[in-house]
């Protein structure tokens, strides 16, 4: 008689990990929400602008993240996204009158939409790497070639967000300082984060990390490989897009440079390279460090202490001293500031 044994369905020391490893991030998340919506109540009206900008860095940074760190599709050009979503969102509020809330939910829909159609061309065509990197640079590129030479989009001046004379939830414009220019991207953020939680423990998230991993063994498996991919895409373009429409509503302006200039591209790549890729909180963590860090820096060299004072007036230095600080990160935390922690106390 041959004995037949069966595989169990299931694992529950798996189920159990998931699970924990779940609440963990849930935790995180809830705890991270409630102390920085606790920072307009302490924060001066300087330091909630610079919190304001940080909070911006970060849900550009997870939206990068998501294509270009699980997905492993490195862009080089989410300033045509992130413009996307602050030129749509400038144009509906000035020439029509609509609602920055709608313009989100337009302004995402345009954006995945492209952002999918340009990668699926790319993976086509077997463009990756440096490659693909280069046509999401060159398609930003041309965007901002595009809206300078448009009248539609009002050229080299851009859009002026017009003043109400009163706050306005669904205009999202209130009196200088309110805390409600800290929490409403922090909401923004905050859902961001969680979808990205869930995102990564989904079959969908698992499959593009495969894929990341090694494009030919999760072919082999029968996952389908491009369709995995133009969901992270699609989910990274749309999330950044949202970003630049709040990113117009705050400042009252957007021109081509603030929208589709290279600089914008890199303002996604360096939080998410500093905290680290591929994870969770590491945009988060690099953007925490990244926001505040250029402002220091600055205030620094504008008001140099006694012993500094050789610095004032220097021009260019600011730049030069941010950017040996992030080399520096880079060289001695390969794996960025939360991969570093994560690989080094909670392995």
């Amino acid at each position: 008689m041959t004995a037949t044994v069966t595989a169990p369905t299931s694992v529950p020391e798996d189920s159990r990990l998931k699970d924990t490893w779940l609440k963990r991030q849930l935790i995180t998340l809830v705890i991270g929400f409630a102390v920085v919506a606790a920072l307009p109540l302490i924060l001066g009206e300087q330091a909630q602008t610079v919190a304001v900008r940080t909070l911006i860095f970060a849900l550009m940074a997870v939206a990068w993240n998501i294509m270009s760190g699980f997905g492993g599709m490195f862009s080089f050009g989410h300033a045509a996204f992130f413009g996307i979503g602050a030129y749509t969102g400038a144009y509906l509020l000035v020439d029509h009158g609509i609602s920055p809330w709608i313009s989100m939910a337009v302004a995402g829909v345009i954006s995945a939409s492209v952002g999918t159609l340009l990668a699926y061309l790319c993976l086509r065509y077997r463009l990756a790497g440096s490659y693909f990197a280069l046509a999401t640079f060159a398609f930003a590129q041309m965007f901002l070639l595009l809206v300078q030479n448009l009248e539609v989009f009002h050229k080299t001046e851009g859009f002026n967000v017009p003043l109400l004379p009163r706050d306005s939830w669904w205009m999202l414009q209130f009196e200088k300082g309110s805390p409600n220019y800290i929490w409403i991207p922090l909401v923004i953020l905050a859902l961001a984060v969680l979808g990205t939680i869930f995102y990564v423990r989904s079959r969908a998230g698992q499959f593009v990390q495969a894929v990341r991993d090694d494009e030919t063994a999760a072919a082999s498996l029968g996952i389908d490989t491009m369709k995995y991919r133009l969901i992270a895409v699609a989910a990274s373009c749309a999330l950044i897009a949202v970003a630049g429409v709040y990113y117009t509503q705050y400042y009252f302006f957007v021109g081509p440079e603030q929208a589709f200039g290279s600089a914008v591209s890199v303002e996604a790549i360096v939080p998410a390279v500093i905290g680290g890729i591929g994870t969770i909180w590491g945009p988060v963590l690099g953007a925490a460090v990244i926001g505040p860090l250029s402002e220091i820096i600055n205030e620094l060299l504008r008001n140099p202490p006694g012993f500094l004072g050789f610095l004032d007036g220097a021009i260019g230095l600011d730049v030069a001293v941010y950017s040996v600080i992030l080399i520096l990160i880079v060289i001695f935390l390969p794996k960025g500031i939360f991969g570093t922690i994560r690989e080094r106390w909670f392995r």
